[in-house]
């Protein structure tokens, strides 16, 4: 290999650890908002095992974004002003989705004390807010996906060393450490994300030394959730 390919293929590489994020995010929407669903229906899931996974979930996105605003964003603007229109519509669009959270998180929060005190809650109210909420975050990170992995494919291209070190950060940095069943898990199914490796390098070494019982966990929690 010349030279002149090291760059593109470092960068190939790097992108695929900055997508893992996302990847990440867009399989835990989909499993929470399906898992509400199905509670809606009637589906024997384990409310206890949806609260777990939907906290996790609303902790990840809100770690993600956080991330993207210090780091990836201005590297954007910077580089890429071409870019700044485009970002401004997705900070349009995370107002939206940070409100769809908030609504998740409430939904969440009154499931888990019912739980805890034992009392009543209108079901069919709570699931239908939770079902909204969560297909709203979920239909707001697959937008947010298709607009932002373009972006990154331009940046890349343009980014210098300095430029890069900040990208392997957010990289680093991108995927949640909460509940590592969760991560470890949705690096894992239904298929491997490509990089995944390269992400788990990232976790601290016990996490990487109990890679088989957290994917073992991993599929407790889709037969909890009904999702297996």
């Amino acid at each position: 290999m010349s030279a002149t390919q090291a760059p593109v293929t470092d960068g190939a590489r790097l992108f695929e650890e900055l997508l893992a994020a996302h990847t990440v995010m867009t399989r835990g929407a989909e499993l929470v908002a399906e898992s509400f669903t199905r509670l809606a229906d009637g589906a024997a899931v384990e409310t206890g095992a949806l609260v777990t996974t939907a906290r996790w979930f609303v902790d990840f996105v809100r770690h993600h974004r956080r991330v993207e605003d210090e780091l990836l964003y201005p590297v954007l603007r910077a580089r890429c002003p071409e870019t700044v229109r485009s970002l401004d519509l997705l900070d349009e669009d995370d107002d939206a989705m940070a409100e769809a959270l908030d609504e998740l998180e409430s939904v969440i929060e009154r499931i888990a004390e019912e739980r805890r005190v034992g009392g009543s809650v209108s079901w069919g109210h709570a699931m239908k807010e939770g079902t909204l909420a969560s297909h709203r975050v979920r239909d707001g990170l697959t937008g947010h996906s298709s607009v932002i992995r373009p972006l990154l494919k331009g940046l890349l291209a343009k980014a210098g060393q300095e430029d890069l070190e900040v990208l392997r950060k957010a990289a680093a940095e991108g995927v949640w450490r909460g509940e590592p069943h969760l991560a470890i898990g949705f690096l894992e199914h239904p298929e491997p994300v490509p990089g995944r490796e390269r992400v788990s390098a990232n976790f601290p070494p016990p996490v990487r030394w109990a890679r088989s019982v957290l994917m073992n966990r991993f599929r407790r929690t889709l037969r909890d959730l009904a999702a297996d």
